[in-house]
């Protein structure tokens, strides 16, 4: 909804974000990730009163069920943005 299927911040609500919706693929992101591994996954878990549904998405109705992250979750989320992100490729 917000980084768009070519997670560069083209999803239907990236103009709505603030901060705006980041793109992935960009230099300066994939050198964020390299420097700190974790970058992703304190996205997810980071949020103000545990919150795990970002406010955007919350002001514009969109629904995602509660999930209970488990650290292997958290694992398995990491892993899989590091790859897809890693083998963007700007256009």
């Amino acid at each position: 909804m917000c980084h768009g299927t070519d997670i560069k911040g083209t999803g239907p609500l990236a103009n709505k974000s603030s901060p705006p919706t980041p793109d992935l693929t960009s230099s300066n992101f994939k050198q964020r990730l390299k420097e700190y591994p974790g970058v992703i996954v304190s996205s997810v878990i980071l949020r103000p009163n545990g919150n795990l549904i970002p406010k955007t998405l919350q002001e514009n109705g969109v629904k995602i069920p509660p999930h209970a992250w488990s650290v292997q979750d958290l694992r398995d989320l990491n892993q899989y943005m590091s790859g897809v992100i890693a083998k963007s490729r700007r256009a």
